[in-house]
């Protein structure tokens, strides 16, 4: 019984020492088990009935934001502007790099009248004609025709096929590739040549826009010219650019590559031919004082700066073309033309 006296006074002892209150299973709850007793009711009895959408805790969650962007942000999507882009100050000041435009291969003809010409002329240097789809009789019966006669290889396509074969250009929706032209030499070409004919030999002196030397071949073709000459370096060649301002002339017309300008003028001076520069600040008029024999050279300068000094003491005679206006100076085609065709007067 001593025992059963002593536990029950610890027991005693043990609940006197609390609030008086008990967990579950007899265990003390202590002074804050009762707080959170109480606020676990509460919420009980504040909580909404199930399904019901939760309130928002936070005002500023969901609203628009109406400012600048927060600091730090990494995009400034939220204002609806674009971050600036970051500088680069090692690219201040250096000039972007000007990409020339593409041009044709030097050995592509394009377009209806200077193919046509090329393959009815000079069939052999056709390797084969390319033809869009969209191209329409008339035209496209005759190049087709004169095709089959000469044995020239053509072929039907997209119009976007001539776009990457001819880009920057307007090609009509015909073009052909040709072979490369066997270059003629001067000296063989002038004991060729029969002395007891009229001959006309135009003379470029560098000149270096294709379009330009293009009308030149254009206009000593309709005149009858015997050859023109070119030099190799720092001057315009004769690809397909020149082809196609000269109508395909330039298949017909004897083109001569020299190197030394002033050296094919003194050629030209002992094979008999009378040698005349253009310059604009000749003292002799093309019209009045002009002596053009049957066997003429003309030399014409280039643009802008005319004959070269050593060029034009090696001349014969040096003449001007007229010119009552206030332009200054004529286009070396223009130039060129006019005295052929001054030329082609007198020997009629």
């Amino acid at each position: 019984m001593g025992n059963k006296d002593k536990g029950s006074r610890d027991r005693n002892r043990y609940e006197s020492s609390g609030s008086g209150k008990t967990g579950g299973k007899g265990k003390p709850m202590g002074k804050n088990a009762g707080q959170s007793a109480d606020r676990s009711d509460s919420k009980r009895s504040d909580s909404k009935p199930a399904g019901s959408r939760p309130a928002k805790t936070n005002p500023t969650r969901w609203a628009k934001p109406t400012g600048a962007a927060p600091t730090g942000a990494k995009f400034a999507g939220a204002t609806g502007q674009r971050k600036p882009a970051a500088s680069k100050p090692w690219r201040e000041g250096v000039p972007l790099r000007d990409v020339p435009p593409r041009e044709p291969a030097d050995d592509i003809c394009w377009g209806r009248q200077p193919v046509l010409d090329l393959v009815k002329t000079v069939p052999g240097r056709c390797m084969k004609i390319v033809i869009a789809n969209n191209v329409r009789p008339p035209f496209l019966d005759e190049l087709t025709d004169a095709a089959r006669a000469g044995k020239v290889v053509y072929q039907m396509a997209a119009p976007e096929a001539l776009d990457g074969l001819c880009p920057g250009v307007r090609h009509q929706g015909v073009a052909c590739r040709v072979t490369e032209a066997k270059l003629l030499e001067l000296e063989p070409f002038l004991e060729g040549l029969s002395k007891d004919k009229p001959a006309l030999i135009v003379v470029l002196d560098h000149i270096e826009d294709p379009h330009n030397l293009g009308a030149v071949v254009r206009s000593a073709e309709a005149v009858g010219a015997a050859a023109v000459l070119y030099p190799k370096r720092r001057s315009a060649l004769p690809g397909g650019t020149v082809m196609k301002v000269s109508a395909g002339a330039a298949m017909r017309v004897p083109m001569i590559p020299v190197v030394n300008i002033a050296r094919s003028v003194e050629q030209l001076k002992a094979a008999g031919f009378w040698t005349v520069g253009l310059e604009n600040e000749a003292q002799s008029s093309l019209w009045d004082e002009a002596d053009l024999s049957a066997r003429t050279a003309f030399v014409i300068g280039a643009e802008g700066e005319g004959l070269s000094r050593l060029v034009g003491e090696k001349c014969d005679q040096l003449l001007r073309i007229p010119i009552r206006g206030g332009v200054g100076s004529l286009n070396a085609s223009v130039a060129a033309a006019l005295g052929m065709f001054e030329w082609s007067r007198r020997q009629s």
